[in-house]
């Protein structure tokens, strides 16, 4: 992770900035889902170009894994994950850079609303579909653009050369 080295009050802005921005994107996924739940229940198919819209409610997670557990299972222990993320996304915003808070904000945004939407019924609701990759929602793109953002500031942070000690 990459660190910004604040005290005091940036610590408690950073956190207020992740919890915000993890609220906002939950209550997006949500409302979206809400939408689609609600437009495309007839099963029709919405044709955008390279994206459709079609409802789908997947009873595992990604790419269906875990479809056949007991939802109460799958329930308790993505909702485990999520409270471990999140913990960890709280603890490292204070030393975290912006970009590295609002990457956290996003994944634990789209996870939190991803069990929201499964502790109604078990099911989470999917509706973007390309026609080569399995039906996703906006959590799901929020979870994947937070982790790769992630990954891509670690890659660079770990591929600049240390000058820490050349001078």
């Amino acid at each position: 992770m990459v660190t910004a080295g604040r005290t005091g009050t940036g610590v408690v802005r950073a956190r207020i900035a992740l919890v915000a921005a993890a609220v906002i994107v939950a209550g997006l996924d949500l409302g979206v889902k809400t939408w689609a739940a609600r437009v495309l229940n007839d099963g029709s198919s919405t044709d955008l170009g390279l994206l459709h819209l079609r409802l789908v409610f997947n009873p595992g997670v990604a790419f269906s894994f875990g479809d056949t557990l007991p939802p109460a299972v799958l329930l308790g222990a993505t909702g485990v994950i999520v409270v471990a993320l999140a913990v960890f996304a709280f603890w490292s915003a204070r030393s975290a850079t912006w970009p590295c808070v609002l990457a956290l904000a996003a994944l634990v945004g789209g996870a939190v609303a991803n069990v929201i939407d499964r502790a109604a019924d078990g099911l989470v609701t999917d509706f973007l579909h390309t026609g080569w990759f399995p039906t996703f929602n906006l959590a799901d793109v929020f979870v994947v653009t937070g982790a790769a953002v992630l990954a891509v500031i670690s890659w660079r942070v770990s591929a600049t050369p240390d000058t820490a000690g050349a001078a």
